[in-house]
């Protein structure tokens, strides 16, 4: 069944397609011929906008159907309510695995299978054989992948959208390797890992929740840094002979990535390759929050408008 989309939605048209309920809400007809029945008033949506729709017949029945937040299947017409409005005749709640959920939220504009194929070339260029090791033990599960491939790497302020973890994790490991090539002292392979699994507790930090992400109750308490960490712990654990001086490094790099301890790092970088990760990692997010900006759209004078987390408006025309 081929997506109708909200944006393209005409009055007259049928409608048979998936959509996000953001409100959901029983009403008591005002017709004295209809005293104690209910109606069902919906607000639907996906990725391009929100129609109003109704459901005149069976509305106490198909409320118990699914919940705000739930994506449902409908079926109805879309008529002319002081703008358009859907008609609901029928609805069946879409099962979670077979939500596709870039038709409700937004998706990074690179191809995943060429964000998977570059991960891959990036996995072989790690030479030291217990950190290759250690990446193939994530990245050869194919559940872990698909997840990894799938996430945001935030809620609202970088990389927010899915398969942002991906594109994140690359452009900071491609950063880690222009870095490297200025200071040979760097460690390629070390840094390569890290910039890769630095933020890979976003996947249990953060779930879709309807056109949201929201953070999880295990996100909320414990936060991805530490849940990453504990991931790569458990993982070198299974490996087994895995250097303890490395591993020890490598823990010091995801802990101390964020830099600053008032960031949320429960320690600052204090080693060559862990300071290069930490500012890696805050110019793929502040490069990626400019380009957001810049995506709304600017005034006439070519400037955007504030930005709070940025704490600044940006100049995106051409000064004559």
């Amino acid at each position: 069944m081929e997506k109708q989309f909200v944006a393209k939605l005409q009055i007259g048209d049928t409608v048979h397609s998936e959509f996000v309920v953001t409100e959901k809400t029983l009403l008591a007809f005002s017709q004295p011929n209809r005293a104690g029945e209910q109606y069902l008033r919906l607000q639907l949506a996906d990725i391009t906008g929100s129609i109003r729709a109704v459901a005149w017949e069976r509305g106490p029945e198909m409320a118990e159907l699914f919940s705000t937040g739930d994506v449902i299947r409908v079926r109805g017409d879309v008529v002319n309510y002081n703008g358009p409005q859907l008609t609901v005749y029928d609805i069946e709640r879409v099962a979670e695995h077979e939500i596709k959920k870039h038709y409700f939220i937004k998706t990074s504009k690179r191809s995943i299978e060429e964000m998977l194929e570059e991960l891959q070339w990036t996995c072989n260029q790690v030479t030291e054989p217990h950190l290759r090791r250690l990446l193939e033990a994530f990245f050869k599960d194919k559940e872990f992948l698909a997840s990894y491939a799938g996430a945001p790497a935030a809620r609202s302020v970088h990389h927010n959208y899915l398969g942002g973890l991906l594109e994140h994790s690359l452009e900071v490991a491609a950063l880690c390797r222009h870095f490297a090539g200025f200071y040979p002292d760097l460690d390629l392979s070390l840094l390569l890992c890290g910039a890769l699994l630095h933020d890979i507790g976003k996947i249990e930090e953060y779930e879709i929740k309807g056109l949201a992400i929201e953070q999880t109750t295990r996100g909320k308490l414990i936060g991805h840094i530490m849940i990453g960490q504990v991931m790569v712990a458990e993982k070198v654990k299974s490996i087994g002979s895995f250097p303890e001086n490395l591993y020890i490094e490598l823990a010091h790099m995801l802990l101390s990535h964020h830099g600053q301890k008032e960031w949320g790092s429960p320690e600052i970088p204090r080693t060559f390759n862990a300071y290069a990760l930490f500012h890696a990692d805050l110019v793929s997010a502040r490069l990626n929050q400019f380009a957001q900006a810049a995506e709304k759209g600017v005034n006439a004078e070519g400037w955007t408008q504030w930005n709070t987390l940025l704490g600044r408006d940006i100049f995106i025309g051409t000064a004559e």
